[in-house]
C-alpha cells in the first residue's frame, strides 16, 4: 500500500514537470531532462564529435597488417592526425570511419618522432572536423576522452589535468589523471566545450594511473619541407609524402626525391607535383624523364610539349627537351623514335638561344655538333665561348677532343696546355682527366718529358691506381726509362697481383735489361693471365 507521504511527493514532482512543461522554453527543458537522464561521461557535443574519430590501419609491402590505432580530422578537406607509430614500415595506410567505412590514406603531411605524432591527408569526399582549442587546459582542468565507436555515440571517459607544460614556446603536453590502455592511443582529449586539446599516448602500463596527450594543434602545424625527406622519421614510412604547398620547397623535394626514392615512389611523387601545381613546367619535364626511362618517347613528347606551353621559362624549357634528345640518342639507340634525332635536338636548343642568348645554350649545340660529328662546326662554339665566363677547364678539354677528331693533335696538345693552366698546385684529383690526355697527345707529339713528369704527377694524386702505374711504366720504356719502368711495372703488380699489364710491362723491362730468364718468367705469367699480347714478346725475347 503506497503512504500518504509518498503520494504527496509524486504530485508535487508531476505538479513540477508540468509547471516546467508549459512555462520553459522546450530547449532548456531538454537541458535539464538530460541532466537528469543521460548516461555517466555523455556530452552535448559527443554524438557529432564523434563522427571524426576514426580507426587507423597500416599494411607492410606484402598487403599484410602491420599496425593500427586511432586518430580524427581536424579539416573538412581530409586533413587528420594520429600517432606516427603505426607508419613504421608502413606500405600503405587505411582508416576506417564512425560509419564503418574505409578509406585510403593518400599521404603522409608531416611526423615527428619525439612526440610520435603524423598529419597525413585521407582521401575522402568530406569529413566531420574537431575544433582545435585556442586555449590550452590548465593544472586542475576537466577533460573528456573521446573514444572511437563505429555507428554509436560512445560514453566519454573524464578525467584531470595533473600536469600542462610548454614546448617550442605555444604547444603544450599534458599528464592527465586518466587511466588508459594502448587501445586508446590517438584519440582525442577535448575540454568541456568540445574542443579538442591534445592526441593521447596511453599508459606506459596497465596499473599506471596517469595518461599522456600531446597538443593537437602541434601535430597540425606539421608541414612539409624541400628537405623532409631527409627526415629519419619520414624515411621510416614507405606511404607516400605529400608536397610542401611552397612551390620553390616542392621543386626543392622533386629534387631531392631524384636521388632518394624508387622509382615507383617518384613517379607518384611528380604525379602529386602536377596536380597541384599544373600551371609549373618542371613538373612535366620530371615526367617526361620518367616516360624516357620507360621507352614512352610518344608520352614524353607531349609532356614536353606541355612544359613548353606553360612555362614561364621557355628557353630553359627548350634546353631541357633537346637535353632529354640527345641523352635518348647517345644511351638508348636500341629505342628509335623517328622524330627525336640529334637534328632536332639542335633546333630546340638554337630556339633557347633565340629566346635567351646564354652561353650555356651555346655549350649544349656545340656538344650536339660533336655528336653528329660536325668537329669544325663544334669547334668553332667552343673557341668562341673562351670569350664567355665558360672559359674553363671543362672548355678547353672538349676543344682538344675536337682537334684530335680532325687530327691536329699539336693544336690539342695546346689546348690542353691550356686547360691544365686553368689548375694551381698542388693539384688535386680534379685535374686527373686533363693530365693523362695531355700526357698520351705529349707521347704521340714527342714531348716525353712533359709526359713522363705528368705521369709522375698523375701517381702521386691516385697512387692507387694500377692503370696509371702501367700507364707510367708503358711510357717510359718508349723513352728507354728501363729502371723506371721496372719500378713502375712493380708496383702495378703488388697494387694488383692478378692483373696482367704489370707483368707483361715488367718482363719486357727484364728483358730489355737484359735478365731474360726473369722477364721471360713474367711474360708467360701474363700470358697465364690472359694478355694478349704476351706471346708476340716471348717469341721476341726467347730467341
Amino acid at each position: 500500500m503506497i503512504c500518504n507521504k509518498t503520494l504527496k511527493e509524486n504530485s508535487i514532482i508531476k505538479a513540477c514537470w508540468h509547471y516546467l512543461y508549459d512555462q520553459c522554453p522546450r530547449g532548456f527543458l531538454f537541458f535539464i531532462f538530460s541532466l537528469f537522464f543521460s548516461p555517466a561521461g555523455a556530452q552535448p557535443w559527443a554524438k557529432k564529435a564523434s563522427q571524426a574519430v576514426f580507426t587507423l590501419k597500416t599494411f607492410k609491402a606484402d598487403g599484410s597488417l602491420l599496425g593500427s590505432g586511432n586518430g580524427f580530422f581536424v579539416s573538412e578537406q581530409g586533413e587528420a592526425v594520429s600517432p606516427f607509430t603505426p607508419f613504421k614500415g608502413a606500405q600503405r595506410a587505411v582508416i576506417i570511419d564512425a560509419q564503418g567505412k574505409e578509406w585510403p590514406v593518400d599521404c603522409i603531411m608531416g611526423a615527428n618522432g619525439i612526440y610520435d605524432v603524423a598529419k597525413f591527408q585521407v582521401s575522402v569526399k568530406k569529413a566531420t572536423a574537431l575544433t582545435l582549442a585556442t586555449t590550452p587546459a590548465g593544472n586542475g582542468s576537466t577533460v573528456w576522452l573521446l573514444p572511437y565507436s563505429a555507428k554509436k555515440a560512445p560514453a566519454c571517459q573524464q578525467g584531470t589535468v595533473s600536469q600542462a607544460q610548454t614546448f617550442e614556446d605555444k604547444y603544450t603536453f599534458y599528464t592527465l589523471s586518466m587511466q588508459t590502455t594502448d587501445q586508446y592511443a590517438g584519440c582525442p582529449v577535448l575540454n568541456d566545450d568540445g574542443q579538442v586539446l591534445g592526441i593521447l599516448q596511453p599508459s606506459a602500463s596497465a596499473t599506471e594511473t596517469s595518461s599522456y596527450a600531446v597538443s593537437a594543434a602541434y601535430a597540425n602545424a606539421l608541414q612539409m619541407s624541400g628537405f623532409s625527406l631527409n627526415d629519419p622519421t619520414l624515411q621510416a614510412t614507405a606511404v607516400p609524402k605529400a608536397l610542401p604547398d611552397n612551390q620553390e620547397q616542392a621543386l626543392l623535394t622533386l629534387l631531392m626525391a631524384s636521388s632518394a626514392m624508387t622509382a615507383e615512389q617518384l613517379e607518384q611523387l611528380v604525379e602529386r607535383f602536377i596536380a597541384k601545381f599544373p600551371q609549373v613546367a618542371d613538373g612535366y619535364i620530371y615526367r617526361a624523364r620518367i616516360h624516357v626511362d620507360k621507352g614512352e618517347f610518344a608520352a614524353a613528347e607531349q609532356d614536353m610539349q606541355q612544359a613548353i606551353k606553360v612555362s614561364d621559362a621557355p628557353d630553359n624549357t627548350h634546353y631541357q627537351y633537346a637535353q632529354l634528345i640527345y641523352q635518348k640518342v647517345i644511351y638508348q639507340t636500341d629505342k628509335p623514335h623517328d622524330s627525336w634525332t640529334l637534328e632536332r635536338a639542335l633546333q630546340e636548343s638554337q630556339e633557347a638561344y633565340r629566346i635567351n642568348p646564354e652561353p650555356v645554350y651555346r655549350l649544349q649545340q656545340a656538344q650536339l655538333l660533336y655528336a653528329m660529328m660536325k668537329y669544325a662546326d663544334a669547334y668553332a662554339i667552343y673557341e668562341e665561348l673562351q670569350q664567355t665566363p665558360l672559359r674553363n677547364a671543362e672548355n678547353f678539354y672538349a676543344a682538344a677532343q675536337c682537334k684530335i677528331q680532325l687530327d691536329e693533335n699539336k693544336a690539342a696538345l695546346a689546348l690542353l696546355d691550356s686547360a691544365v693552366s686553368t689548375f694551381s698546385k698542388p693539384y688535386t684529383k680534379t685535374v686527373i682527366p686533363y693530365l693523362r690526355l695531355r700526357a698520351q697527345l705529349s707521347m704521340d707529339c714527342r714531348r716525353y718529358q712533359q709526359a713522363i713528369n705528368d705521369m709522375q704527377d698523375l701517381v702521386a694524386l691516385e697512387p692507387s691506381n694500377t692503370e696509371l702505374w702501367a700507364e707510367k711504366a708503358h711510357y717510359e720504356l718508349r723513352v728507354s726509362l728501363t729502371d723506371q719502368a721496372l719500378e713502375s711495372a712493380t708496383e702495378c703488380i703488388r697494387l694488383a697481383p692478378d692483373n696482367s699489364s704489370g707483368y707483361l710491362l715488367l718482363g719486357i723491362a727484364q728483358c730489355i735489361k737484359g735478365l731474360k730468364q726473369e722477364g721471360l718468367q713474367n711474360l708467360t705469367k701474363a700470358k697465364e693471365l690472359g694478355d694478349g699480347q704476351a706471346q708476340k714478346f716471348i717469341d721476341k725475347y726467347s730467341n
